[in-house]
């Protein structure tokens, strides 16, 4: 007797370490969480970036219509993410993360912040890991993955370690640190989702995916708290986000203001914990939090739109949806979608210790381990990795040798532009620069290309273009092409000839007139060696940048 009570001690053990879904529930579950990102973002869209560090004004939310569900096809928010998607279809989930990086760097939509600089770096040849990393990437901790994570908790219900995996996978591309641990954890309360009803309940379990020091972890557990402290008032709980999340310098380290993944990630939670499981309130909130009040919106919708499943949608946000229509940049329309989740899916639960029985998903429940603690204000080191020529030859966009240069070099302003110098204007030297507007290489500025960004060093000094030149006899001149940061900057330019003043102007857009084409005349210095100078120099210390689109001396 003693033997059978062990044994159904032992089964009752195993089946409280299991869940079950219904492949139905799975299937109208997943649905949903898809139809809830482009709730969201559609419906968030047109107020993005509009208010940062304020509310929006409840007049000021646009009013939802059926057929704004057919605005998010050509949405970033959506088809990005569904690279990863069309990786995994391809090469399964044991895809290699240098593939993966290939598959991104020959993305063909516009992309922004850490997403750009990360598929930059992939175009120079800066191969994952190394091309998130705060030695190349300047936006570490931005927004990016957390916005794409979506997917990797679609494909994985009551799975929390696969998102964690697949952002080692992914979320390296561009992201490090707190970036890389939003989208895991976005992830993780999708995987969440599936089984629970209790918001509070999906997100402490998610917050369990990602290292407990960190920031974002942090931010989490504060807003739970906050929520807790005033269940009835989101504003209560904004204001303490904003001041602490945004305002605090502490918590803006390796920061790019509004995009930061923990004021954003803290918009997402704000829909969430205050909207009351209700689709509209639940993206209202989120969205009126303002900073990315899209892609937040879409996040929170797509994990209550989860939770609820397609068939507890509303008719008004789904009747209307064009099922054949493609996202942009990919081969997948919604029907499409669909089918490639649940056949990844029926991959990660294989991997990940689950089986299928019959028309029933079963599921181990089991603690995750998060990723390693990073800080991108404290990296550690670098991989140096970097794509082989054959790597590199399935490549399709190649970088400007100058902007390779810059991507390349150190990350100091200083280095970066002395960097590109050396491609694009040969012999000529930089004097040191501020980080500010973040000097180097710019590839378009109105209507011209392949630039050098400079910057002053102070409110004092400037920063200094300068080359040692043997004036030929029969004289020579100096072309040299300036413009100023648009309307709103201006700056000094001093010429200097073995630091003498020649020439002193100030450089300001005039009307539709950015670019100054300039003529010096070093005749009068014919069979000299000269040390001619180009001083950028400060003026009102705002938007002091100089942008050089020629210097040269025939």
């Amino acid at each position: 007797m003693k033997r059978v009570a062990l044994l159904i001690l032992a089964c009752a053990s195993v089946m409280a370490t299991e869940r079950r879904l219904s492949l139905a529930a799975y299937r109208d579950k997943m649905e949903g969480g898809w139809l809830g990102q482009i709730i969201g973002v559609t419906w968030g869209a047109p107020t993005e970036f509009k208010w940062n560090s304020v509310i929006i004004p409840e007049d000021k939310v646009p009013e939802w219509t059926p057929d704004m569900i057919n605005h998010g096809f050509g949405q970033d928010d959506l088809y990005v993410e569904m690279t990863f998607m069309r990786t995994l279809e391809q090469y399964g989930l044991d895809v290699d993360i240098r593939q993966a990086g290939i598959d991104f760097a020959n993305s063909k939509y516009g992309l922004w912040c850490a997403n750009k600089a990360g598929r930059d770096n992939l175009r120079a040849g800066i191969a994952p890991p190394d091309s998130s990393h705060p030695r190349f990437n300047p936006c570490p901790n931005d927004i990016d993955y957390q916005i794409e994570a979506d997917y990797a908790g679609l494909i994985a219900p009551g799975l929390p370690q696969a998102p964690i995996d697949l952002g080692e996978k992914f979320g390296r591309l561009m992201n490090y640190g707190d970036g890389v641990y939003g989208g895991q954890f976005v992830g993780a309360m999708y995987c969440e989702a599936f089984f629970s009803e209790d918001i509070a309940t999906v997100i402490r379990t998610a917050l369990q995916a990602i290292p407990k020091e960190s920031q974002y972890a942090e931010m989490v557990r504060d807003m739970l708290a906050w929520h807790r402290e005033k269940p009835d008032d989101w504003q209560f709980a904004w204001n303490k986000a904003v001041e602490k999340y945004r305002k605090d310098k502490e918590y803006q380290k390796a920061s790019n203001g509004n995009i930061d993944v923990k004021i954003n990630g803290a918009m997402i939670l704000l829909g969430l914990l205050y909207g009351n499981k209700d689709m509209e309130t639940t993206t209202v909130i989120s969205m009126r939090g303002g900073f990315d009040s899209d892609c937040n919106p879409s996040n929170a919708a797509g994990v209550l739109g989860t939770m609820l499943g397609k068939s507890r949608l509303e008719p008004k946000y789904v009747q209307a949806l064009k099922r054949d229509k493609k996202f942009a940049y990919t081969a997948y329309n919604v029907n499409d979608l669909l089918k490639v989740s649940e056949l990844l899916m029926r991959q990660v639960v294989a991997r990940y210790g689950g089986r299928i029985e019959g028309d029933t998903l079963v599921l181990p429940q089991r603690a995750p381990e998060p990723s390693r603690l990073e800080l991108s204000w404290a990296p550690g080191p670098i991989a140096n990795s970097r794509f082989t020529e054959e790597e590199m030859s399935r490549i399709e966009f190649k970088l400007h040798p100058a902007h390779k240069a810059d991507l390349l070099a150190p990350n100091d302003p200083t280095a970066k532009v002395q960097a590109v110098l050396d491609v694009l204007f040969p012999g000529w030297q930089s004097s040191e620069n501020a980080p500010d507007m973040k000097p180097g290489y710019r590839a378009e500025r109105n209507g011209r290309q392949h630039i050098v960004m400079t910057h002053p060093k102070s409110r004092t000094e400037g920063a200094i273009l300068w080359k040692n030149i043997k004036v030929p006899e029969a004289g020579a001149k100096l072309y040299a092409s300036v413009a100023p940061h648009g309307k709103q900057g201006d700056f000094t330019l001093e010429i200097r000839i073995n630091g003498n003043a020649i020439q002193k102007q100030k450089i300001q857009q005039q009307g539709d007139k950015i670019w100054f084409d300039l003529v010096v005349d070093l005749s009068p210095y014919a069979g000299q060696t000269i040390k001619l100078e180009l001083d950028n120099q400060p003026d009102n210390w705002y938007c002091e940048a100089a942008y050089w689109q020629r210097l040269e001396v025939e």
